[in-house]
């Protein structure tokens, strides 16, 4: 069984695969057993499995006052 990466609202990710609109860098707007993202460029939010979301995750910003 893998870790769970720990997420907070405010976030940013990098995804290993990007956006259509060419950035692979999202917001995170609501965590739970789905998160909701927001790309950074054209502002299109999404939500996704968390599940799904870990194994596309390339790198994690935490987000400003988050202590994890």
């Amino acid at each position: 069984m893998s870790n769970i990466i720990p997420l907070a609202v405010g976030d940013i990710l990098e995804l290993k695969k990007p956006h259509p609109c060419g950035r692979s860098r999202f917001c995170v707007l609501r965590v739970g057993s789905e998160v909701r993202v927001k790309c950074e460029t054209c502002g299109r939010d999404m939500t996704l499995d968390r599940i799904k979301l870990e194994k596309a995750i390339k790198h994690r910003v935490p987000a400003q006052g988050s202590e994890s």
